[in-house]
């Protein structure tokens, strides 16, 4: 036992080096001043859009409100002679607006820094608005900043958005109508991590037992890292909430069919990620038909109308009916060709004690059911499954999902009901959310609903994974992945009865709970202890495939790097490997903290020109990321 520990601790020492020495593309070779932090223009991002105001142009600027007068002025500055000056704001939302559509591209990451201030005490917003396929407008708040009249910055705030939206615009806007001043604002693709390639593939350690899955929303997808995180370690993807109801529901086109009980479909939300999915062949766990929550109340309504009288059971049967017919005719329409080999049908209908939710509309209570307020009961549930199985694809198995589905009045409910649906033909498994905490439940808490689930005959997919922790120490972390292990473990044991483990994001910035840290990955995307507790001991099942690419014109090579004698390449620590820690070191011997004398040239030397500089660092960093 004592072994076990020390190795788990070698791991998160590991891990917590691995974090240190992992650099951002941008910032690998770049220093940082006080104030406003941006990426250096060499360093890999592009820019976008960058002024000082120093020419007296404002021109890419516009006034939300259509008052406001927008100019150069001399009379504040952050930096240089001028800013921009926002006056005559007669509300507290107006104020500049900057549009993207031409500037930026759907899907991909990027970074606004600015400086800016008010006349007197105020909190400053930067925020993002979009225009919807249908024509709705939604606001986003990215970054608040308080400014005590004098300058406040924004550094390098994160944004992108997903390819079915339009007039897309980064704003400012305040408390109040006070001037506002911007200076040095500036637009830059974001830093590109570098992912760990030198780690077991958690889809390949685990192929003999399960799937592995992720989560991922249309915002976190849209980093490089993160598309190159889920390919190596996932072969199945969740949408987070572009398949939920609210995101799928088009208000305006139901309204405008004439239809009572016909709501029409939109997949725009759901575009960017199932575009990944189908380009990339990674098999779809589609995430959810009928929830109370995250669907709007007008659903409920007579005439498609949030102040509408709830409609009757009836009625409510055709609008589900239609609503999941339609959903699966949509997806087969655009995406035939995406594996959705497994769908939640219903989720979260049993509260903790076994007993259904309150009947009501979500403006009432986040809590309260839709459902339950027009059926009385969850006997919704079963014409759910009956329409799920009649639309479905063949290949496609029907899940009903619940979080602390370890509560044992709450599993108790979940088997009675699943058992019946199973006697009638309607269900192939129960999902485990699986939202845990260090704390609680235990794993053995834990293994005994795994086992009442298996003893169901039922498949089981634990669809939400994530184990949240308050103490980020490195014993915490410790505590954190010994949960981790146990979990797993668990789900190795009843194997046999699993067939997806899906962890509910990729990094722990993305999560849900990001304040708790409960994923497998840090926010520059390598790897915690947690990970390495879940690898330890299991032999990665490897299928290699090889590809020859021929054309008139071109030939393509792969380039490795070479030994030289005992020496490899790029290979500063000498333990044989190239990796993060590598380029760590040469970093830190470009900048003159480390000394470069130590190592031989021939191992500085990546692009093996016979000198060290920072062209072998780049070098080192395009091997890494392949």
């Amino acid at each position: 036992m004592k072994k076990e520990i020390r190795t788990r601790v070698t791991a998160g020492v590991l891990s917590a080096v691995m974090l240190c020495a992992a650099v951002p593309v941008t910032a690998a070779f770049s220093g940082s001043s006080a104030g406003i932090v941006s990426a250096a223009e060499d360093d890999g991002t592009t820019e976008i859009y960058s002024s000082g105001f120093e020419d007296g142009d404002v021109s890419a600027f516009t006034g939300r409100g259509g008052v406001e007068t927008i100019t150069a002025t001399d009379s504040q500055a952050y930096s240089g002679s001028y800013s921009m000056c926002i006056s005559d704001r007669a509300k507290n939302w107006n104020g500049p607006q900057f549009l993207l559509d031409d500037r930026c591209e759907a899907g991909v990451q990027y970074t606004v820094s600015a400086a800016a201030k008010t006349e007197w005490y105020n909190s400053i917003k930067l925020s993002m608005e979009y225009t919807d396929a249908s024509g709705e407008r939604h606001y986003s708040n990215l970054k608040e900043q308080t400014s005590n009249g004098d300058w406040a910055t924004f550094s390098n705030v994160k944004f992108s958005f997903s390819e079915d939206v339009s007039k897309v615009y980064l704003y400012f806007e305040c408390n109040d109508t006070a001037a506002m001043y911007i200076d040095d604002f500036e637009v830059r693709t974001a830093p590109v991590y570098p992912i760990q390639k030198d780690i077991p593939s958690l889809k390949d350690v685990y192929a003999n037992d399960f799937k592995i899955g992720t989560a991922v929303t249309t915002e976190e997808l849209a980093p490089q890292s993160t598309k190159d995180l889920i390919a190596k370690h996932f072969n199945s993807i969740t949408l987070g909430n572009e398949l939920k109801p609210e995101s799928i529901l088009d208000k305006n086109a139901t309204l405008a069919s004439g239809s009572n009980t016909d709501p029409v479909i939109n997949l725009a939300s759901a575009r960017t990620i199932l575009n990944y999915c189908r380009d990339n062949n990674i098999p779809v766990r589609g995430h959810v038909l009928v929830w109370h929550s995250q669907t709007p109340d007008w659903f409920f309504k007579e005439g498609f109308q949030d102040d509408g009288d709830w409609v009757s059971k009836d009625v409510m049967l055709q609008r589900m009916e239609n609503y999941i017919k339609n959903v699966f005719a949509a997806l087969e329409e655009e995406y035939p060709t995406v594996d959705f080999y497994a769908w939640d049908v219903v989720n979260e209908a049993w509260l903790d004690n076994g007993v259904p939710r309150t009947g009501g509309g979500q403006s009432e209570n986040a809590n309260y059911s839709g459902w339950v307020k027009v059926f009385g009961d969850n006997s919704f549930i079963e014409p759910a499954f009956e329409y799920a199985r009649k639309y479905a694809p063949a290949n496609t198995k029907l899940y009903y999902n619940d979080f602390n589905e370890y509560m044992p009045q709450k599993t108790d409910a979940i088997c009675k009901m699943a058992l019946e649906l199973k006697d009638k033909g309607l269900i192939d498994g129960i999902g485990m959310q699986s939202h845990l905490d260090v704390g609680f439940p235990n794993v053995s808490t834990y293994k005994k609903a795994l086992a009442k689930f298996a003893e169901t005959g039922l498949d089981i997919q634990v669809t939400e994974l994530d184990i949240t922790t308050s103490d980020t120490s490195e014993a915490g972390f410790e505590k954190q992945a010994e949960m981790y292990k146990g979990i797993m473990d668990a789900c190795v044991e009843y194997a046999d009865s699993i067939s997806a483990v899906v962890f509910w994001g990729t990094t722990d910035d993305k999560s849900w709970r990001a304040a708790k840290t409960p994923l497998l990955f840090n926010e520059n995307y390598t790897a915690k202890p947690s990970f390495y507790a879940i690898v330890e001991g299991r032999d990665p099942v490897v299928t290699t495939t090889s590809t020859t690419e021929t054309t008139a014109e071109t030939t393509t090579t792969t380039t490795v790097t070479e030994p030289v004698g005992n020496v490899i390449r790029g290979d500063i620590n000498e333990d044989g490997m190239l990796n993060g820690f590598d380029l760590a070191i040469m970093r830190q011997m470009l900048v003159g903290s480390s000394a470069a004398d130590a190592v031989s040239l021939e191992a500085r030397d990546m692009n093996a020109d016979g000198s060290f500089s920072t062209q072998d660092a780049v070098t080192l960093m395009k091997f890494l990321l392949g």
